[in-house]
C-alpha cells in the first residue's frame, strides 16, 4: 500500500546563540590540540546579554588566551556592532575552568606509552573515556549520503551566512533558523512541502521602515537569492504547492544572545541528521577525541556511509555502546530497514572484520588529534555550525568512502574465506 507522510528537520545559522557557544568550544579545542595533541578538553560556553562565561575541564600544557579565543570567534560570526545587542568589544567574557577528573583520566591514561601504536595489544591498552551510546546514518537520498530535509535546511542556513558576509544582503543580521518539510512517498522523497526561514535582520532597509514592507522585501530577496540557488543541483525542487514562510511573528530583529541565552551542545539533532536517524543523546563540540560521544559517532558514520556508498543498502544504521576504560566496544548494532542487499548480520560481520572501533583506533585512523596542527589551528570549529555529516566543503576523515572496494571484495566471497 502506498504511503505518504511529510518528514521536517531544522537548522540553524553560525549566528544562532546555541552555535556562538558550539563554534568558542571548538575553538577552544583546536587550540589547545594545535600545540599540544594530548590535551583533554570538555570546554563548555554560555551565552546571554553582554556574556560568556567558559567553563569545563580543561588538562593542557598548552598555553592559551581564552578571552581572545572567544572574541575572535565572535567576530568572525558577524557580531561586531553594537546594532546587534551583542558585541565582541563589549561583551564581557568569564573563565571558569578545571582540570579533568583524575578518576575519569584513569580510563584513558592507562597506557600512555601505547598511544603512537597500533598492536593490538596497544589499541586494546586505551580505554574509552565514558561510557555511552553513539549512531551514525546514511541513506542515498543525496549526493553526500545524507537524509534530504537536513540537507536543504543546511543548505539554507549556510547560504544566508554567505550572502549577509558578502554584503549581498546587507541586511542580515547573524541569528537564523531554517526548517524545510520534504514529501515522501514509499519512503522516498517526492517534493518540498514547506520552506521556513527566520533571519534576524535590521530593523529598516534603505528607506522600507514600515514591519510590513520589511518583511516582503525579505521574503522576495530571501526566495530569489538565498532558496531557488541552493535547489540548482536537485532533482526534487519547490513547486506551486511549496509553503514558503518568512519570519512569521512579523519581524525578527532582537536576536543572537541578546534574545536567547546559548549553551554548549544544545543543537545535538541540527549537528547529525535532523532527527532522521536516532540519536546516543551525546553532544561532540568542545571535546576532545578520547570522549567516544563525538571520535565514535564520527566512526558510525564512517561506517554507515561506506556500506550505502558500496551499493549494499539504501539506508544504513549503525549503533556502538562502550564503557568507560574498556577499550572494545560493548555492543554493534547494524540497522538497514530492509534496504540491504545482503542479510544485516552478514553486513555487521563485514563491519566487525573491517572497520576499527576501538577509541584509540578510531583517533588514529581519522588523524583526529593532528587535524588542527597540520590545518592551520582550525579543523573541529568548521564544523560546530551547519552539521558534522555530508559536508561537502569540508574534507573530513569520516566522510571518506575508502571502504568502498574492500567491502565490495569481501561481499564477492565468502565471509569464511574473507575471515581468513
Amino acid at each position: 500500500m502506498s504511503r505518504r507522510y511529510l518528514f521536517t528537520s531544522e537548522s540553524v545559522t553560525e549566528g544562532h546563540p546555541d552555535k556562538i557557544c558550539d563554534q568558542i568550544s571548538d575553538t577552544i579545542l583546536d587550540t589547545l590540540l594545535a600545540h599540544d595533541p594530548t590535551s583533554r578538553v570538555a570546554a563548555e560556553v554560555v551565552v546571554n546579554t553582554g556574556l560568556v562565561l567558559i567553563t569545563g575541564e580543561i588538562t593542557s600544557k598548552a598555553k592559551v588566551n581564552y578571552i581572545d579565543l572567544a572574541r575572535q570567534k565572535i567576530a568572525e560570526i558577524g557580531y561586531t556592532g553594537e546594532d546587534n545587542g551583542f558585541s565582541t568589544n563589549s561583551c564581557a567574557v568569564l573563565i571558569a575552568l578545571d582540570a579533568q577528573s583524575p578518576d575519569i583520566a584513569q580510563g584513558v591514561d592507562a597506557a600512555k606509552e601505547a598511544r603512537d601504536q597500533t598492536s593490538d595489544e596497544a589499541l586494546d591498552a586505551i580505554g574509552a573515556g565514558d561510557q555511552g551510546i553513539m549512531f551514525g546514518f546514511a541513506c542515498n537520498e543525496t549526493p553526500e549520503l545524507m537524509p534530504l530535509p537536513i540537507s536543504l535546511a543546511h543548505r539554507i542556513s549556510r547560504k544566508l551566512a554567505v550572502v549577509r558576509k558578502t554584503g549581498q544582503l546587507s541586511y542580515l543580521r547573524p541569528d537564523g533558523k531554517t526548517q524545510v518539510s520534504v514529501l515522501y512517498e514509499n519512503n522516498r522523497p517526492i517534493g518540498i512541502d514547506t520552506i521556513l526561514v527566520s533571519t534576524q535582520h535590521a530593523p529598516t532597509i534603505g528607506d522600507i521602515s514600515d514591519d510590513a514592507a520589511v518583511q516582503q522585501k525579505i521574503k522576495a530577496d530571501l526566495w530569489d537569492i538565498v532558496v531557488q540557488p541552493i535547489f540548482a543541483d536537485i532533482d526534487i525542487k519547490p513547486d506551486k504547492n511549496t509553503r514558503f514562510l518568512v519570519n512569521p511573528t512579523g519581524k525578527f530583529v532582537v536576536g543572537g544572545p541578546q534574545g536567547d541565552a546559548g549553551l554548549t551542545g544544545r543543537k545535538i539533532i541540527v549537528d547529525t541528521y535532523g532527527g532522521y536517524s536516532r540519536h546516543g543523546g551525546g553532544a561532540f563540540s568542545g571535546k576532545d577525541p578520547t570522549k567516544v560521544d563525538r571520535s565514535a559517532a564520527y566512526a558510525c558514520r564512517y561506517v554507515a556511509k561506506n556500506i550505502v556508498a558500496a551499493g549494499l543498502a539504501d539506508k544504513c544504521e549503525v549503533q556502538l555502546s562502550y564503557a568507560i576504560g574498556v577499550a572494545r566496544p560493548t555492543s554493534i548494532m547494524l540497522e538497514t530497514f530492509g534496504t540491504g542487499k545482503i542479510d544485516d548480520d552478514q553486513l555487521l560481520e563485514l563491519v566487525q572484520q573491517h572497520f576499527e572501533l576501538r577509541p584509540a583506533g578510531i583517533i588514529q585512523t581519522f588523524n583526529l588529534r593532528n587535524l588542527p596542527a597540520e590545518r592551520g589551528g582550525r579543523f573541529y570549529q568548521d564544523v560546530a555550525a551547519y552539521g558534522h555529516f555530508g559536508r561537502t566543503d569540508l574534507d573530513l576523515p569520516w566522510e571518506q568512502t575508502d571502504k568502498v572496494a574492500v567491502l565490495k571484495e569481501a561481499l564477492a566471497q565468502p565471509l569464511s574465506a574473507a575471515r581468513s
